[in-house]
């Protein structure tokens, strides 16, 4: 046998996979190619490539696979700031990035492989959907990669970044996927075209509007974070896998800080941030700042419902889930989306030993016929599902108003919280007293000479009565009322005697989540 030929055999097929013209061609729509955003994504030298040779076991319809040698996906596994894990890369140059069956097992391969290793997954999607030359078998190539990845979910952490269309079937890809990443002007994902949406109802609407980056991050919600360029969003993708476990099995890595201040600070500043009136607003982001760890908040869904913020952060060094209203935005009320946003990420913290931290300012679940309609009571459940069935270290703290079912989501303790704290000027009630005396003293209100007086003696006595967090605390609801300037102190303390909580879970097959 003649090694050399052989060896120059491989080396020119493995150039002509790399075809300069496909690659120009990618260029001029102002991509990056599949091979070029994995060599962005890993650290240099480290992706090894797996089933580079296999290909379409269809030649129909101009499935010519002299002129696309390998499939319309580049799979394999490498580094990322020197962590393992697999990755793929959609190939829009060839055959549109299309799925057919082997591009579909070349998938399953590697998130089987990332799944039984403990390693992230990480796809990149640009694709045109499912290969019509190959009928149904593209579709069950589908139905392989949905399988494998649901049974993954909640074992390694899915990230899927979308860089080009990702239209039909392969929009449930990252669908299933743990966080979807989306760039301004060359994403898209959606499940039916804007040519047949056209041919159906005769509406006329642009692939940006129907399922771009701005609608995801800001309207449907499917989107977690957008970037507006590809160096960007594979920047970002390497940030948050410095807040993840490896898999369920670890913990989250913890830094070390060479600042001092991080870990023992007095929050002075937190009154100035919080107004002394209960019904003025306040910039939640300004407490979070001052509270967690220099710069070390990573916002999740940072568009989408923002009467809610939530995301990843460090507490002396620690990685946390950060759950908070937002006051400046609907008096941070919860809502159908802003209870979808905290159910979601609630249980990806608890499946990746993410230890969670409320910070509660609340009148309560948003009021409305609109809101009963499009289904509060199945949407708002899904929060008390998700903080009730989370085993992770789980610490609430009440900033100013905690009322009604809000409280009880995002405060109770006896919804599972393993740390209730609040502030001494802090309300914690069934709703309201303004509405709360309305109800209780609705007949000798409307009977009195001066109602208007009565009503507000009324409100102040409630206030003094029901408000009060001393009371709770009295009642065991209540673990501690702290002075705001030690907030961050008393969390690092509480935190750091909950790290190793465990809990038995209970012998079932699974619950049954309000969907």
């Amino acid at each position: 046998m003649d090694f050399k030929k052989e060896i120059e055999k491989l080396n020119t097929i493995k150039t002509e996979m790399e075809s300069p013209e496909l690659i120009e061609k990618q260029h001029q729509k102002g991509k990056l190619t599949a091979r070029e955003r994995i060599n962005l994504l890993l650290d240099p030298e480290t992706f090894m490539e797996l089933d580079a040779f296999v290909e379409s076991r269809f030649h129909f319809f101009g499935l010519d696979q002299k002129k696309f040698l390998g499939d319309a996906v580049i799979t394999g596994f490498g580094k990322i700031n020197n962590r393992q894990v697999y990755v793929y890369s959609q190939d829009f140059s060839k055959i549109g990035g299309s799925l057919g069956e082997m591009h579909g097992q070349k998938i399953v391969k590697v998130i089987d492989l990332a799944s039984k290793t403990g390693c992230p997954i990480i796809g990149i999607i640009d694709s045109g959907g499912a290969r019509i030359q190959e009928g149904i078998a593209s579709l069950d190539g589908y139905a392989m990669v949905f399988n494998s990845m649901i049974k993954a979910s909640g074992v390694i952490p899915q990230i899927m970044v979308i860089a080009g269309p990702s239209a039909g079937g392969a929009s449930y890809a990252p669908g299933l996927s743990d966080f979807i990443f989306m760039i301004e002007g060359i994403s898209q994902m959606y499940i039916t075209g804007p040519e047949v949406i056209k041919a159906v109802s005769g509406e006329k609407i642009s692939f940006e509007d129907l399922g771009g980056a701005s609608i995801h991050g800001l309207k449907s919600g499917c989107c977690h974070f957008v970037f507006k360029s590809e160096q960007d969003c594979f920047g970002g993708v390497k940030k948050l896998l410095s807040y993840l476990p490896q898999n369920n099995l670890d913990d989250a890595p913890k830094q070390k800080s060479i600042f001092a201040e991080f870990f023992e600070r007095e929050n002075q500043k937190l009154l100035e941030i919080v107004p002394e009136d209960e019904k003025k607003s306040y910039d939640m982001k300004k407490v979070i700042e001052e509270v967690f760890d220099k710069n070390s908040f990573f916002e999740v869904q940072s568009n989408f419902a923002l009467n809610i913020i939530v995301g990843l952060a460090r507490l002396a060094g620690n990685v946390v889930g950060v759950v908070a209203n937002q006051p400046k935005v609907m008096a941070g009320t919860l809502d159908i989306d802003s209870s979808d946003k905290i159910a979601r990420f609630v249980r990806f913290c608890d499946a990746f030993n993410i230890p969670l931290i409320n910070l509660v300012d609340t009148p309560g679940y948003r009021p409305g016929s609109e809101q009963e309609h499009k289904g509060i009571i199945r949407h708002g459940a899904k929060v008390l599902y998700a903080f009730s069935e989370a085993s992770v270290p789980k610490i609430s703290l009440i900033l100013r108003k905690a009322f009604g079912g809000a409280y009880i989501a995002l405060s109770s303790r006896h919804l599972g919280y393993d740390k209730v704290i609040a502030w001494p000027f802090s309300q914690i009630s069934v709703m309201g007293p303004e509405q709360a005396a309305k109800i209780i003293y609705k007949k000798e209100i409307v009977e009195s000479r001066d109602s208007k007086k009565l009503e507000a003696e009324k409100i102040k006595e409630l206030k003094n009565f029901f408000l009060d967090p001393y009371r709770a605390a009295k009642l065991g609801q209540l673990d501690m009322i702290i002075n705001p300037k030690d907030t961050r102190t008393v969390l690092v303390k509480c935190l750091e005697s909950l790290l190793n909580k465990r809990e038995v879970k209970i012998a079932r097959k699974h619950g049954n989540i309000p969907l």
